[in-house]
């Protein structure tokens, strides 16, 4: 797949200030992120449990042994972390071979990324085998990089994801665009950063210095990427 790291080089858009762009997958460019809550709360069920709603909030977004951990603990139910990652990949897989909504604007967003050539990079803290799955409807060709949260040794909310792409592409992270949909990812990208494009998915975000708010992806597109770099400087 497209994992990878390609030759380091600065690659810069014809008159614009945006190097690259940086997008996360769940609840950005997929419609999953309550996929992953479903699933969990169908495990916990079968382990005796039920998951109180108000978690959702804390679990959204983070690695996965982050929120696995803190259900376990919440819980008190009898499974050890790494037999609760094995069930949430799984349910997850499951789901998405099912059936995988993609988010209005997503796959536009992408082909226009690709037409003028922008250096584009999925970076996500689901697994490598999450992503490799969703990549057949989102189109590999669409980035030059991806970067799965199992391939990292600190995942978002941690900046190294965003800094690990940002170093691949061969693109100053001070002038890249990252679209993502949670506060978590928010933190992450704002810690390498970047400048931040959100997209609320299940909890609301406010603005703030280097963060744009948008209701849609279907309300983004290069000129309004290219705008906010302008913006910035």
């Amino acid at each position: 797949m497209t994992s990878t790291v390609p030759a380091l080089g600065t690659r810069t858009a014809e008159g614009s200030a945006l190097q690259a762009v940086l997008l996360d997958m769940d609840g950005t460019l997929v419609d999953t992120e309550g996929f992953w809550w479903d699933v969990e709360v169908e495990i916990f069920a079968g382990l005796g449990h039920t998951l109180d709603d108000s978690w959702r909030h804390v679990v959204v977004g983070g690695p996965m042994t982050r929120s696995a951990g803190f259900l376990i603990e919440a819980t008190g139910a009898d499974i050890t972390l790494p037999e609760l990652t094995v069930l949430l990949n799984d349910g997850f897989e499951d789901r998405i071979g099912r059936t995988l909504p993609l988010m209005p604007g997503a796959l536009r967003l992408l082909a226009e990324l690709a037409e003028y050539e922008i250096p584009t990079a999925l970076v996500s803290a689901s697994h490598r085998r999450i992503i490799d799955r969703v990549l057949t409807s989102l189109g590999p060709q669409h980035f030059s990089l991806t970067v799965a949260g199992d391939e990292v040794a600190r995942t978002k909310p941690h900046p190294d994801p965003y800094l690990f792409a940002a170093a691949g592409l061969g693109v100053d992270p001070a002038r890249c665009a990252v679209v993502e949909d949670t506060a978590t990812g928010v933190a992450a990208a704002e810690a390498a950063g970047c400048q931040v494009v959100v997209v609320p998915s299940v909890a609301p975000i406010a603005p703030a210095a280097r963060r744009t708010v948008v209701s849609s992806l279907e309300e983004v597109d290069l000129a309004f990427l290219r705008g906010l770099m302008t913006e910035m400087r």
